[in-house]
């Protein structure tokens, strides 16, 4: 589904991505853990198209987009819900789903909503309200439909726990989880080590703009490296 090979990127003369390998399959979960400052948003910006690659390759399902403008990428399936959420505060809640689906003008667009509605009840229920008056849990829901109303192949979730009190962790994750039912492909950045883990399929750690460690999620959250540097154990 997607293939990151050598991938740099700076901001100005200070490079933050020193060559970056990832791979991502269909319908798997995929996440990449790290502190603070080590790189994961400008990698995920890097995805999407919102942040200039000095070098290497981006291959999304078998075609090089390296250089493929960002509204084009989502157009080819590949959609990013962004750190912070990034909702557009002035506008309903429904007003923010159907941005979303702005490459769309099909009578599939309402049964998107549906199915937004079904998996997040309370948007429904607060539908026409201002978006900047949800909570923050609610606002991370608004965020991931919105992305899922681009009907993406691959989903790109930047820190989708960020900020969110313990209980709203484990249901956004539940809803992660439940994309592969979806036939939706997660590439998922989290400080969250241990949740992100739990639910994902394979891992990647990076560390200063490189990837320092990869495999099955499995046996990076029993790896004592792993444990003792972002599971506190």
């Amino acid at each position: 589904m997607l293939t990151v090979e050598k991938l740099h990127s700076a901001y100005g003369r200070i490079e933050v991505l020193h060559g970056i390998d990832l791979q991502v399959k269909s319908g798997e979960i995929v996440t990449v853990v790290g502190a603070n400052g080590a790189g994961k948003t400008t990698l995920l910006k890097c995805l999407s198209g919102t942040q200039p690659v000095t070098s290497g390759q981006i291959d999304f399902r078998g075609e090089v987009i390296t250089a493929v403008p960002a509204f084009k990428r989502l157009e080819r399936g590949l959609a990013q819900s962004p750190e912070g959420r990034q909702i557009f505060t002035n506008l309903s809640v429904e007003e923010n789903l159907r941005l979303g689906a702005f490459l769309f003008s099909d009578d599939r667009v309402d049964a998107d909503m549906q199915d937004a509605f079904t998996m997040f009840p309370i948007l429904k229920e607060k539908r026409n309200l201002m978006a900047g008056g949800l909570s923050g849990g609610q606002q991370q829901m608004l965020a991931i439909a919105r992305a899922l109303m681009g009907r993406p192949h691959c989903l790109l979730l930047d820190e989708p726990s960020m900020g969110l009190a313990p209980l709203l962790v484990a249901q956004i994750f539940e809803v992660v989880e439940s994309l592969k039912a979806r036939d939706v492909t997660v590439l998922l950045v989290e400080q969250n080590a241990f949740g992100a883990l739990k639910i994902a399929d394979r891992g990647y750690v990076m560390e200063t703009g490189q990837v320092t460690m990869s495999g099955p999620a499995s046996e990076l959250i029993a790896d004592p490296r792993i444990r003792e540097a972002y599971l506190g154990i």
